[in-house]
């Protein structure tokens, strides 16, 4: 073998399960759109290109099973084509308003295109980017892993098994159905390990997860190898631990790629700089202004002045980015591999968001750095997670430390004075819904719809979104909106069952409201 280390790039695609029918139009909901174009697609439309000029990379998504049932369901689907036609729309007018201005026409004229590109691509696939995901996953060259059916974050759930191994089982089964084959790796939500849960993996047909560094670390018996090759749990199944020399180099804010000054600034859209009259149209129906994703600025510098974007720089500055990037890892795998007897294997996850959304020029970084890492040379090659153990199956035993990432690591972003009122209710209930499953073995034809639709009330309201958003402030009311509603939904449901008092058009109202995961079956919290 003449590559001397592999280099594993894991982007993690999630959102929480954004739906409101009862609205024409959401301000959350927009999350789910702005990822669409920004984000989802221009990543396949990379991935494509490769494929097609028989480029040699791997790459690892992992797709969260809530973000995949948005990709499948109609309504979203619908409403994210008239996103798109809103923005070519809007492009339009850009193009014609800024005629006769040699710095922003070209810019309006980009938008318009990029815009008008994301549709033809979105109506390719019938809207369901889940189907454009399942065929680079069908061409070997990419990874598919799953997470937890909501997000749940797993050690704080960890006193209520059932709930863990529902969040887990129902994450598994969804991703089987949708991409045609169970799924061999998973995204613990937030990185959140606790020893033990590996066993409900093991059950789940799991072979490898992802851990921050420490988790590895900071094991029972410390690997003999850090974070550059995979432990294996007692039971087999194996974790990886993220390098953080990769991940600081795109993640800091200080000195992570991202905020080089030539790129695209994100704060700065004209949603927020032009005249109301203008964008009216295009922002929120109650006139609360808002991000269109038409921005014509460079970060500049730290100051609030800026310079008009030039993307031939910022797309230059991404290949040499991207040449940087790789030099460290060449760098890297010389040094781990002259003391190891296998390969070292470096593990770089990021959030599937930061490329395109917040990092603009992301997915041109990555499409350069694929491109370096198959064609100008031959120290370190990319791999899957699951290439990785099946070509180096031998590797130490050791039990995790419990563990997240996020602020200091330990679970703080999800338990703390702004967030702690949520878990008593969270684990009360989730305690009452076993109890159903338990008690209910022939339930009626409506008191089944009522207890999977119980089940999904509780998964909804697990969810470490609602948690992780009071904990930064934003959105508070929404969260805590949602987190109220889906423990109301649940224990109304639950006193009608108990009563045989259920009334199917409340059911059916509830199932049109929070219809994820359709094939649910109740029974997974016992």
């Amino acid at each position: 073998m003449k590559h001397r280390g592999f280099f594993s790039i894991i982007l993690h695609g999630h959102l929480p399960y954004v739906r409101h029918p009862e609205h024409e139009r959401f301000l959350e909901e927009d999350w789910f759109y702005e990822a669409i174009e920004e984000t989802y697609i221009p990543l396949l439309q990379v991935c494509e290109r490769l494929l097609a000029d028989s480029i040699d990379f791997r790459l690892t998504f992992t797709l969260s099973p809530t973000l995949v049932s948005m990709f499948e369901d109609p309504l979203l689907r619908g409403r994210a084509r008239r996103h798109l036609e809103r923005l070519i729309e809007l492009g339009n007018r850009e193009v014609h308003r800024t005629r006769g201005d040699a710095t922003f026409h070209p810019l309006a004229l980009m938008y318009r295109q990029r815009f008008g590109d994301a549709l033809d691509y979105f109506d390719r696939y019938g809207g369901n980017l889940a189907s454009a995901f399942r065929g680079i996953a069908d061409t070997g060259r990419v990874e598919i892993m799953t997470c937890a059916a909501t997000h749940g974050f797993l050690p704080l759930l960890a006193s209520r098994p059932s709930s863990v191994r529902a969040q887990i089982r129902v994450g598994v089964e969804h991703h089987a159905r949708v991409f045609g084959r169970p799924p061999a790796g998973i995204w613990l939500p937030e990185c959140g390990y606790f020893p033990g849960v590996e066993g409900v993996l093991k059950e789940c047909g799991i072979r490898h997860f992802i851990l921050d560094t420490h988790g590895v670390l900071d094991a029972s018996v410390r690997p003999r190898y850090g974070a550059y090759a995979p432990i294996l749990c007692p039971n087999g199944v194996a974790a990886f631990g993220r390098d953080p020399d990769s991940s600081k180099q795109v993640w800091s804010a200080e000195e992570g790629y991202p905020g080089d000054f030539d790129y695209r600034e994100f704060y700065r859209d004209i949603g927020w700089d032009l005249p109301y009259d203008y964008v009216k149209d295009y922002i929120q129906p109650d006139g609360k202004r808002k991000n269109t994703g038409l921005k014509y600025y460079r970060i500049t510098g730290k100051s609030d002045w800026k310079e008009p974007y030039v993307p031939a720089w910022a797309r230059e500055k991404a290949a040499l980015h991207a040449s940087n990037f790789l030099f460290f890892r060449e760098k890297q795998v010389e040094y781990y591999a002259s003391g190891m007897r296998r390969p070292p294997v470096i593990v770089a996850p990021y959030d599937m968001e930061l490329f395109g959304h917040w990092w603009y020029e992301g997915p041109d970084w990555l499409e350069f750095l694929l491109r370096k890492v198959a064609g100008d040379q031959d120290t370190v090659k990319t791999i899957t997670p699951s290439e990785a153990l099946d070509a180096f199956p031998v590797a130490q035993v050791s039990t995790p430390s419990a563990s997240s990432w996020g602020y200091k690591g330990y679970n703080e972003v999800w338990l703390n004075g702004t967030n702690d009122w949520v878990w008593g209710h969270v684990l009360e209930a989730s305690r009452r819904m076993e109890a159903l499953a338990r008690f209910h073995e022939t339930p009626s034809p409506l008191e089944r719809r009522a207890l999977d639709q119980a089940a999904r009330e509780i998964l909804l309201l697990q969810s470490s979104d609602w948690p992780f958003i009071m904990k930064t402030g934003t959105m508070v009311p929404y969260a805590r909106r949602r987190v109220e509603e889906h423990l109301t939904r649940f224990l109304a449901l639950e006193k009608a069952i108990k009563d045989r008092s259920l009334e199917e058009r409340a059911v059916s109202r509830l199932e049109m409201q929070d219809n994820v995961f359709p094939e649910i079956d109740y029974r997974v919290f016992r």
